[in-house]
């Protein structure tokens, strides 16, 4: 994509700081005078919105794991057609809470094997990956309760239990394992400020120059 800024995206468990970090990060860039669009998935334009209150609230098995691949696939193409394309085309920077990557492991490993219809569907309708994924990695349990305690509208994925976070926490680490190019690795389990600081200090490194 001629002209195009730089794309980020923070992955990990729920409960796992990955939102603390993207707003901390979106922080640092903006002091350092790079214009930022910080959002979200799913959702981050107004029709991922209408999805996203769709797939995290309500019942667990509210949605056969097919559906949800759906769901996510339509709420990713229209975050990417109004918002992060757009924004990337004025040369920002761009950092996603979520992205594919999620859909990878919460839809495509963890609620049966269809990590391949996950490729196919990203591949056709979404064709993009972030230049750089950070990964803010985190005891299941620890992350659990963390969740668990925000006691908000959207605990659908939460309420699935420590066997689902053990297993997101592993198709992340596989895919991290298998994209060491896109992926780096971040410990959570420490202060806010000692994980940003590593964060930064990581998106430094692949910002262009």
């Amino acid at each position: 994509m001629p002209g195009r800024g730089h794309f980020i995206s923070f992955e990990g468990i729920d409960g796992s700081g990955k939102s603390t970090q993207a707003r901390l990060l979106a922080q640092a860039l903006r002091d350092a005078g790079h214009v930022v669009t910080l959002t979200r998935e799913p959702g981050g334009s107004p029709g991922a919105e209408e999805i996203r209150r769709l797939v995290l609230e309500g019942d667990p098995d509210r949605w056969s794991a097919e559906t949800e691949i759906l769901l996510f696939t339509a709420a990713r193409r229209d975050h990417l057609e109004k918002t992060i394309r757009p924004a990337l085309a004025r040369d920002e920077i761009v950092i996603t809470d979520r992205f594919a990557d999620s859909t990878r492991v919460y839809q495509g490993i963890t609620r049966g094997d269809l990590r391949a219809l996950v490729d196919r569907l990203n591949d056709l309708m979404i064709g993009t990956e972030p230049d750089l994924t950070l990964l803010i990695d985190i005891d299941p349990a620890t992350a659990l309760s963390r969740a668990v305690a925000r006691q908000g509208s959207e605990q659908r994925f939460e309420e699935m239990g420590l066997a689902m976070q053990t297993a997101m926490r592993a198709g992340f680490l596989a895919l991290a394992q298998a994209t060491p190019a896109r992926f780096v690795v971040i410990d959570g389990a420490r202060d806010p400020q000692a994980v940003a600081a590593e964060v930064l200090r990581a998106a430094q490194a692949r910002l262009p120059r």
